[in-house]
């Protein structure tokens, strides 16, 4: 079997850590100097791993094997949350770039091989999954063209050609290269370490839908306009808030969540009646039906508020991404070596997160792989996971993904 060099992993966990160091974490947005960095240091190890890489028009690092054979993608993201966690995706691409050195050091293992990818913007800075969008043949120029920074507003060209990346070609899915995709990652939620086990067997990845909800007022002066005759569209986006709360709450299934994670009042000033006040909302279940009666509900809300009034609210749906099922064959591989290596030590579970393999499933067979995270801490610094269960939940990927390859 292939073995990996758990040391060596963590040293290049750590390395790549101080690429945009936060306190315990690190802030690493995409296209950010820190995130370039990255990229080319992570490049030159895929190099050192045996492969070929290529950074390509829109910054996913892809490292190919050269020669003949089959071969299984394995990847994630090296891009974080702002003031994120050390883990969060790059786990899964160091992962891969291990598995790379253990499959080439394996003489048994010379007919197969190990592709890594890093792909570019899952965290959407600029866009959610680009990179993984992008390789599946689901990205056109025109989106690109029009995507901004969420910090700076600048353009997603402008920042590609800043960092030296205009008018490289775009990298796309080559066809009967792959046998599939494999992805690992920490879980980012509690259920795993609160149950006292080591590994996730993934099974879906749940279906994610945002609306942007506005409210439009009156402005006027807070100190001499009486309560009863304004319109004030901070209330209105409150009251609209609690609703969802309470409605949300007899809808739900066993792990739908819902976060209402950004409001903004216009202009914002403590002796001004907010005259326009907006929210976003998000919900995830990986269930389609649970999905489409939140929806209905947020649409029967916004009918109700609208006429009783006194402020209109109004909606627009700002994505959409529908749950996704993961591969059997690869469920099946990835629950007998971890039953091998952990006995009863594991379990199967859904992903209350989005990840690239919801992407890269549209084209290929994918499957995933969670390992615990401490206190269930995520898209924070002091996010965390014991090095030893990093080191033996490696140890499992590899051999999952040598039970796939040579399965064919």
């Amino acid at each position: 079997m292939p073995r990996i060099d758990g040391g060596r992993l963590i040293a290049d966990l750590k390395r790549m850590a101080e690429f945009g160091r936060y306190k315990t974490g690190v802030h690493r947005p995409m296209l950010s100097e820190p995130d370039i960095a990255s990229r080319q240091w992570l490049a030159e190890r895929m190099q050192d791993a045996g492969l070929e890489p290529t950074i390509d028009g829109v910054g996913n690092v892809v490292g190919r094997r050269p020669g003949a054979g089959p071969r299984l993608l394995v990847g994630s993201h090296t891009d974080t949350q702002p003031r994120g966690g050390w883990l969060d995706g790059v786990m899964g691409v160091m992962y891969g770039v291990e598995l790379a050195r253990a499959f080439r050091d394996d003489p048994r293992l010379a007919g197969v091989g190990i592709d890594v990818a890093s792909w570019a913007d899952e965290e959407g800075n600029f866009l959610s999954f680009l990179g993984s969008r992008s390789f599946v043949g689901e990205l056109d120029e025109a989106e690109i063209a029009g995507a901004r920074g969420r910090d700076d507003g600048a353009s997603l060209p402008a920042a590609l050609a800043r960092c030296g990346l205009a008018g490289r070609p775009r990298l796309t899915i080559e066809p009967g290269r792959h046998v599939g995709y494999l992805e690992a990652h920490i879980e980012q939620g509690g259920v795993l370490e609160s149950e006292g086990l080591r590994i996730g067997v993934v099974t879906s990845i749940v279906g994610i839908r945002a609306y942007r909800v506005a409210f439009t007022g009156k402005q006027n002066h807070a100190g001499t306009t009486p309560m009863p005759i304004r319109r004030d569209a901070g209330v209105a986006l409150v009251r609209f808030c609690n609703r969802i709360y309470e409605r949300f709450a007899e809808l739900t299934g066993p792990r739908t969540v819902w976060t209402v994670g950004k409001i903004t009042l216009d202009p914002g000033a403590p002796s001004i009646i907010p005259g326009r006040a907006e929210m976003v909302l998000q919900f995830r279940d990986a269930d389609t039906a649970v999905l489409d009666r939140f929806e209905a509900a947020v649409h029967a809300l916004a009918a109700e508020m609208n006429a009783a009034g006194p402020c209109p609210v109004e909606l627009e749906r700002t994505s959409d991404t529908a749950p996704t099922m993961m591969d059997d064959r690869f469920q099946a591989a990835l629950a007998e070596t971890a039953e091998r290596h952990l006995p009863g030590g594991w379990m199967r579970m859904p992903s209350g997160a989005g990840h690239d393999a919801q992407i890269i499933a549209h084209r290929l067979p994918a499957g995933m792989m969670f390992i615990p995270s401490i206190g269930g801490v995520s898209h924070h610094y002091s996010e965390d996971t014991a090095e030893a269960d990093i080191v033996l939940g490696c140890q499992v990927f590899a051999d999952a993904a040598e039970r796939i390859l040579l399965a064919g």
